[in-house]
């Protein structure tokens, strides 16, 4: 099977920085666990979904 690459929809760039994160829910209730993809040729950000946790020590 041939794994896909990732290419950038603004520049069409295919180097990026990648980064985990969390996003908070409005009352900070749920955190959503991200994978950052920032584009190194233009800064377009991408964020894929990784999940949902509850544990949130901010």
């Amino acid at each position: 099977m041939e794994r896909q690459h990732l290419k950038c929809p603004l520049c069409g760039g295919m180097d990026f920085q990648v980064e985990e994160g969390k996003l908070d829910s409005k009352w900070g209730f749920t955190a959503h666990k991200v994978k950052i993809v920032i584009c190194k040729s233009c800064g377009y950000v991408m964020m894929f979904y990784k999940g949902r946790t509850i544990w949130d020590f901010d």
